[in-house]
């Protein structure tokens, strides 16, 4: 057999030439048929989205999938290759309803719900025929004649037979996780939804170095810094290492000019403690000096702190469980902040690992739903009490 020499190659040609050879003799149905009889590998593809366009990433991945399918028809495998699509719901809801004008309350008023399916249906396949173009350009073996689609009832119906018996084995529990989570929408959010035009931006906020009252005493504080402000309602715990040495410091509080004293990390005590202050005498103090003064008058490890209780910080709402003592975290570090690190278990993944391992229990209230939620509104305002919402 003599093949033909290529000069001066034309890629693109080439490739043109090679897919209608294809699809002039049903290469890739007859790989397939041809198996009938044979052992069978089956591949569903693992579904993209048709709501966003494909990229140089989509190529990548889906040229390994083809490899292991082509390589098991060359071992004798009879390869039936599935392909799908993600039709997610949140990242389309909101395109639907920014092209629209609506909100999720006008549902129903507004714009009916067969309607507002309707255009979810139509965006969630807007980019469709790009996809199936690339699928083809590069060479991608897979049946797209007959998908499954996520929003199909027929796949809906799969998914809630396979929890139902979950359900009947005894295999699912109710529990929390720490994911990305929409108040406006009720609902978790993927890497994904976070990564679509317009759903996540970088901001700046306020760090706070807040006050823990030790229970019992009269002026004893710990020292905890926070990053995140706004999840200081739901504080249940303060972290330590403990290994870390802590100090106990004779002091006055810049604000309200009263005696206390206050505990943060060794390391951390010379970034808020003036070194001019040093030798002054805390006795000596009057309102409004410049100045203030201090004194170290304990050093001890942080495993010492562990099991200290403290005064809530925000009482708006109770916690199902004990909550309110110092634990251990491994995830404490002296490189800024106080050494102390504050806790809210329905805010953070580090927080909420660390209070299940010390039985801290979480803050939480019911939405007007009769759901558990962290303690935030629709509308990202403090929950004042179970069930009433109010702006703080």
């Amino acid at each position: 057999m003599k093949y033909k020499e290529y000069k001066g190659i034309n890629y693109a040609e080439m490739a043109t030439q090679v897919l209608n050879t294809w699809k002039k003799n049903k290469v890739f149905e007859k790989s397939v048929e041809s198996r009938d009889g044979h052992p069978v590998f089956t591949f569903y593809e693992g579904p993209p989205s048709a709501n966003g366009t494909p990229g140089i990433h989509h190529v990548m991945a889906r040229a390994v999938k083809d490899i292991f399918c082509r390589y098991k028809t060359l071992k004798g495998f009879q390869v039936k290759r599935k392909g799908g699509w993600d039709t997610h719901g949140l990242p389309v809801e909101l395109q639907v309803e920014k092209e629209l004008g609506i909100t999720k309350e006008d549902i129903g008023s507004k714009i009916s719900v067969e309607e507002y399916n309707q255009k979810c249906r139509e965006a969630v396949m807007k980019y469709k025929d790009q996809w199936d173009d690339l699928t083809e350009k590069m060479g991608y073996w897979v049946d797209l004649d007959d998908p499954y689609i996520t929003f199909d009832s027929k796949y809906m119906e799969s998914v809630w037979y396979l929890l139902k018996k979950f359900y009947e084995k005894g295999l699912l529990y109710e529990g929390f996780t720490i994911q990305p989570y929409s108040p406006a929408a009720g609902t978790g959010l993927s890497s994904h939804e976070l990564n679509q035009p317009g759903c996540y931006r970088d901001v700046k906020d306020t760090t706070v170095v807040a006050q823990f009252k030790i229970k019992g005493s009269e002026s004893d504080y710990i020292l905890a810094w926070t990053t995140t402000p706004w999840t200081l309602a739901g504080n249940s715990a303060l972290a330590i290492g403990k290994n870390i040495t802590y100090v106990k410091v004779d002091t006055y509080n810049p604000y309200t000019y009263k005696r206390q004293t206050v505990i943060l990390a060794k390391d951390r005590f010379s970034a808020y403690f003036n070194p001019k202050a040093s030798e002054l005498s805390v006795e000596d103090y009057k309102e409004g000096d410049n100045l203030i003064p201090y004194k170290v008058i304990d050093t001890f490890k942080g495993s010492v702190l562990v099991g200290t209780e403290y005064e809530q910080l925000l009482p708006y709402v109770a916690p199902d469980g004990p909550a309110f003592r110092v634990i251990e975290g491994d995830f404490v570090t002296t490189e800024d902040g106080t050494g102390i690190v504050h806790i809210s278990p329905t805010f953070g993944a580090d927080d909420f690992r660390a209070a299940q391992k010390a039985g801290i229990a979480s803050i939480l209230v019911t939405d007007e739903e009769g759901k558990k939620m962290p303690i935030v509104d629709k509308q990202g305002r403090y929950v004042k009490e179970m069930g009433e919402f109010a702006s703080m």
